[in-house]
């Protein structure tokens, strides 16, 4: 691309390049500091990395782009009329924009990715600044999308985005025109942490995982009805018992991000402690939203149908529902062939290894008030001899798309350092591998440090951070440390799994 002129540049500084998003005066000489930080950690990056190929079985990659060098977090794949739109939320941090010249906090990215082997950087929507401690605090990490002629009151025309501002607010845009967003409106602000939130696209209701500075937990959920993105409306606060207002004793695990089935389905699923002491709940979605609200034990307690608890060296970061699946073992046992499950993924924390082992648990819920754990999957380590390549090792979390393509078939899991692996649930008592990628490294990808100075040591390495796919099949995912997306396929006698072409 072109380096922008200089007169280009200062025009650039006068004028806003998103519609509806205002600079907050004060914030520059951060976004310059976190800017030379990026800098810095691209030079040191590119001392540190090895050269390194990209391993894979079974997955090969379609296209590439680097989105500016940014710290990703999640992928939304969504069809926008005759095109694929790809909105990718960020970590906090700070990079140079190419599309303006200027120098943006981490935002969310967007894409046309119609064509997966030459994405199109469309725009980027800056976020929230980071502090000059902890830059990845602030960023816009979460996205969902609904279109407005599936939300029951929403203008039938427009596309809509729901998306954190950092650590302190939840926040909806127009991206009917995807190169060219404006923010309508703040649902929610003044919150002390955010994270993965959940949005029904045919009803509008939103699970929005806040952190209230009146509860006693990092974060909890506030449900709202968005079928009228212009006009929020607020209809409970949710969590576990304990971590109300006024409750005593220890509060549980926060909560990390809620899956719903709507109103066909009517449950929620829900993690809790991402990367220890994971709980997972199981919810009657109509008890939740039109049962009693007033946060006390026994209300909170109401739409629970099912709750685990899992050891301290456990986690839960994302629940995915696999209903309904035919296990051909059990054909001619007397209850026949048919279960639901539920698969959980645990965050790595730790850099090296550091911290217990997270995995994928998979649960056989057909009765729902008896969660029975029934297998893991994990990836062995001297496979690749992870534990000694830096950064994290271990799930980070799975693709949340019930695409065609892949559900009840395949799910992919991010597992960082060892990229994202395809695994075959058609039979969860039984989940198997059947491919993998693990990009590698560029000269943006920025070290990851373990230990303390004088002891501490950084390396160059992948930190595949999530993973999401579209309903023609493709399979998206983004690095942590700035190494980009990666669009891939399966290959080979892994798509004889999926419902592929």
């Amino acid at each position: 691309m072109t380096k922008p002129s200089a007169a280009l540049l200062q025009a650039n500084e006068s004028r806003n390049p998103i519609q509806g998003f205002k600079r907050t005066p004060g914030r520059a000489p951060l976004a310059a500091l976190a800017a030379l930080l990026f800098v810095l950690a691209a030079a040191c990056s590119a001392t540190l990395a090895a050269p390194q190929q990209p391993e894979s079985s079974n997955m090969q990659l379609v296209g590439f782009n680097d989105l500016q060098g940014r710290s990703a977090y999640q992928p939304t794949i969504h069809q926008q009329g005759g095109r694929w739109i790809a909105y990718i939320g960020h970590h906090g941090g700070a990079a140079p924009n190419p599309l303006t010249g200027q120098v943006e906090n981490n935002g969310t990215s967007i894409l046309d990715v119609t064509d997966p082997a030459h994405p199109l950087y469309l725009a980027h929507i800056p976020g929230e600044p980071g502090t000059p401690e902890k830059l990845e605090l602030g960023g816009a990490q979460m996205t969902r999308v609904c279109d407005g002629s599936s939300l029951p009151h929403a203008d039938k025309s427009k596309v809509y985005l729901l998306r954190t501002f950092g650590n302190s607010a939840h926040e909806l845009w127009d991206v009917s025109d995807p190169a060219k967003p404006r923010r309508l409106s703040v649902v929610l602000g003044g919150l002390r942490d955010t994270h993965k939130s959940w949005w029904e696209c045919d009803t509008g209701i939103a699970y929005l995982v806040s952190g209230d500075p009146q509860w006693r937990t990092r974060r909890m959920i506030k449900i709202y009805d968005l079928s009228d993105p212009e006009e929020p409306v607020f209809l409970r606060d949710f969590g576990l018992p304990g971590q109300q207002p006024g409750a005593t004793g220890t509060a549980p695990s926060e909560v990390h991000g809620p899956i719903s089935t709507g109103p066909k389905g009517n449950r929620v699923y829900v993690a809790y402690g991402p990367g220890r002491s994971g709980i997972v709940q199981i919810l009657d979605r109509e008890k939740l939203l039109n049962g009693p609200k007033e946060p006390t034990d026994q209300n909170l307690l109401y739409p629970q149908i099912a709750r685990v608890d899992f050891p301290a060296a456990a986690g839960a970061h994302t629940t995915f529902p696999l209903l309904g699946l035919d296990i051909p073992e059990f054909a001619k046992m007397k209850d026949g062939p048919r279960r639901d499950f539920l698969a959980v993924t645990g965050e790595s924390l730790a850099e090296d290894c550091h911290d217990s082992r997270q995995m994928v648990h998979f649960f056989d819920i057909t009765t729902e008030t008896a969660p029975l754990g029934v297998s893991t999957f994990t990836v062995p380590e001297a496979s690749g001899g992870f534990c000694g390549r830096g950064g994290r090792f271990g799930t980070h979390s799975s693709n949340e798309s019930f695409a065609p393509a892949y559900y009840g078939r395949v799910m992919f899991f991010a597992h960082f350092n060892a990229g994202v692996r395809a695994v075959d649930v058609r039979d969860p008592f039984h989940p198997k591998e059947i491919g993998y990628y693990i990009p590698a490294v560029t000269g943006k990808t920025q070290p990851r440090c373990a230990g303390t100075a004088p002891n501490q040591t950084c390396k160059s390495v992948i930190q595949t951070n999530n993973v999401e796919v579209d309903d023609r099949g493709y399979i998206y995912i983004v690095d942590r440390v700035g190494t980009g997306l990666h669009i891939l396929q399966l290959t080979g006698p892994a798509r004889a799994a999926a419902n592929l072409p």
